[in-house]
């Protein structure tokens, strides 16, 4: 099977020849422990470099052109540093935001996942209608720069790919939020209620643009949405509120992605997600990740209850390979009979930290690769 196919037939509960091998990928810090551990910093492809020292002998899937579709703000904030202090410094991000944050740092780690980042929120982009005038100009969806560069060539060389692709936005929760800050945003929910279902609707609406235009050119494989909406043991809003103010946005674009024949609409939300599953089973997600642990996900419990209404990825406990040993091949096989049902990708529940040690992540690797088929 191509690793598109692998894919596909795994997340549909279908019958791939083995389960695709994603252990997920370290952020900055977690990379240069690994180099002090012996990973060559001349390896490009790290997955595919820990399943060789695992054992692996079979071909590893690659990649190919990539069709993108950008749902950010365009144009962008300034990045800049606003007031630099002892141990911290005072900056604006690319979304408007002013925030504190260490010195290590740079605004840039703001815009991409370059590493974990703690940060203090001092000011967010909306916190008035006037400031959300100032912001929703900046999400035109028919500017060109939100497409790749001779998109029509490049879908019709995409229609007979072997890889997957991937179209990723966020969903109208984490979209809010961004905009409005967290605190924000829930205030709102109480005392505004009507900017809020503004907000939705807006965002609803663009991302329905953006779908249309890049279907016009390729249909990619999965719709994945962004949420992160939970705490550690509960939904950061009700089910109900969830059901008002966001799942008419779910329905909206999963018919549309549906209609045009995207085969996988998936969503990332961090923390418990229990309370949400069967509102997003309703709005028709195939997939849900990353299943955090430490949240009290449980995905055992989950298959039980859910049967194979929905399917997930992630799932393996952080800090069971950070422990390595016999919490981590406990670990493997409490999550195993759920790779042999179907309907699973297993790997690491979040961004693997800098606990890992290397030769765990490669222990990591030669155990799920077992369980996968991969060894």
């Amino acid at each position: 099977m191509t690793s598109r196919q692998r894919l596909l037939e795994t997340l549909l509960f279908g019958q791939p020849d083995r389960v695709p091998l994603a252990v997920g990928g370290g952020r900055e810090s977690t990379r240069a422990r690994w180099y002090s551990e012996g990973l060559p910093r001349t390896v490009s492809d790290i997955s595919e470099y820990a399943y060789r020292q695992a054992g692996g002998t079979l071909p590893w899937p690659t990649g190919g052109a990539w069709f993108g579709v950008d749902h950010r703000m365009l144009p962008m904030f300034e990045e800049k540093v606003i007031e630099l202090r002892p141990t911290s410094q005072i900056v604006q991000d690319w979304k408007g935001n002013i925030c504190e944050i260490g010195l290590e740092f740079s605004p840039l780690y703001l815009r991409n996942a370059i590493d974990f980042v703690t940060r203090r929120w001092i000011k967010c982009p909306v916190e008035s209608r006037a400031d959300w005038e100032n912001v929703k100009w900046r999400y035109n969806p028919d500017d060109p720069a939100r497409l790749p560069p001779q998109p029509a060539e490049l879908g019709t060389r995409l229609r007979e790919r072997d890889h997957v692709i991937t179209w990723s936005f966020h969903g109208p929760f984490w979209q809010l939020r961004e905009w409005c800050g967290f605190e924000g945003l829930c205030l709102l929910l109480i005392e505004d209620p009507a900017f809020v279902h503004e907000m939705c609707e807006f965002w609803t609406d663009y991302v329905l643009r953006l779908l249309r235009n890049g279907f016009r050119y390729v249909v990619p494989d999965e719709i994945h949405l962004s949420e992160d909406m939970a705490f550690k043991a509960h939904s950061m809003i009700s089910p109900a509120m969830t059901r008002e103010f966001l799942k008419p946005a779910y329905d909206a674009w999963h018919q549309a992605l549906r209609q045009a024949g995207v085969k996988v609409f998936s969503m990332d939300s961090d923390g418990y997600v229990g309370e949400l599953i069967p509102i997003w089973i309703e709005s028709g997600f195939d997939v849900c990740d990353p299943m955090e642990v430490a949240a009290h996900n449980d995905l055992v419990a989950c298959r039980r209850e859910f049967g194979h209404a929905i399917a997930f990825r992630g799932g393996v406990d952080k800090r069971a390979m950070a422990k390595g040993g016999e919490a981590l091949r406990a670990e493997i096989e409490r999550i195993a009979p759920i790779v042999a049902d179907g309907g699973y990708v297993p790997g690491c529940d979040h961004g693997v930290p800098a606990d890992v040690s290397w030769a765990n992540y490669v222990e990591t690797t030669r155990l799920l690769a077992k369980v996968t088929g991969w060894l």
